[in-house]
Order: C-alpha cells, then sequence, then structure tokens
C-alpha cells in the first residue's frame, strides 16, 4: 500500500473543490433527507462560504490534497481545528474523499490517518465527523480506523 502525504491546496484546486464537494453533499442530502437537489446544493454552498469566510486563508482550517505514488493526487481532506460545537481540543473532519480511481487500494485510511496527524500536530487531542446512515463504505473505513459512534440520530417516514 502507498504511503499518503498531505500538502496544502492550491487555489485552483480550491475552486473546483467547492463546486464538487457541494454537488456530493447535496446528493447526499436527496438521498437522505428527500431535499430539493438545488435547495441541498444552495445551502450547503451557503453554509461552507459562511465556514470558510477567507477560503483557503480561513484560520485554524485545513483543505488538503492527498498524495500517493510520489505525488500523485488521490483526494482530498478538510479539517477544522475548532469544533462546530465547541468542544474543547476536538478537530472535526468535514470532508474526505478518495477520487474514485483511487478506491478500494486502502488509501482512504491512509488519507484518514494523514489528516489526523496534521490536527495532532496542531494539539487535538480528538477528531470527530459526521457520516449519513446510508454511507456503509465510509462508516466501514471510520470503523477499521478507530472511530466510535458517540451519538446518533435516527428518522422515521411518516407518510
Amino acid at each position: 500500500m502507498a504511503e499518503v502525504t498531505v500538502r496544502p491546496m492550491t487555489e485552483e484546486e480550491f475552486e473546483g473543490w467547492q463546486h464538487t464537494t457541494a454537488v456530493d453533499f447535496a446528493n447526499a442530502l436527496v438521498d437522505a433527507r428527500g431535499w430539493d437537489f438545488g435547495e441541498a446544493y444552495a445551502t450547503t454552498r451557503q453554509g461552507n462560504a459562511e465556514l470558510l469566510p477567507y477560503g483557503l486563508d480561513t484560520p485554524g482550517m485545513f483543505l488538503l490534497v492527498g498524495l500517493a505514488d510520489g505525488g500523485v493526487p488521490i483526494g482530498r481532506l478538510w479539517i477544522g481545528l475548532e469544533h462546530p460545537r465547541g468542544v474543547p481540543n476536538c478537530a472535526f473532519l468535514y470532508d474526505i474523499e478518495v477520487d474514485a480511481a483511487h478506491r478500494g487500494q486502502g488509501l482512504g485510511r491512509e488519507l484518514l490517518a494523514a489528516g489526523e496527524a496534521v490536527a495532532a500536530g496542531h494539539g487535538a487531542r480528538a477528531i470527530e465527523l459526521n457520516v449519513f446512515g446510508s454511507n456503509a463504505t465510509a462508516i466501514s473505513l471510520y470503523q477499521r480506523s478507530g472511530y466510535r459512534v458517540s451519538t446518533q440520530q435516527m428518522i422515521k417516514d411518516l407518510g
């Protein structure tokens, strides 16, 4: 398995990532909660803009590109050092994605570990994330990487 390192996202990568991550999250909201895609996309873009008011230069936010095999980009991470609900010394993983061409090779675990090392290197003693219950692949990755369920939301359709 290739070792994965991370580097800061470039401005060009950030521009493309903003759209791609919003599309992916909007699609997840459509699947998990039945949202209208347009509304989900707009809400996601607005939320991300609020979390990243200075883009790549937003203090405490790390937008990283994962590299393997001598510098080949294989995915992206977004980690915030300040937890969105104020949990002390706990970073938050907002986004992780391994490019489709590189999935199934164990690179997700390596990318996650590289991001965790960045957070720990900046003083975080824990890292938390949210994952949609229907995302079995991600849940499996997080469980294999030592994550445990700390809270859980459930929903039932009534009609």
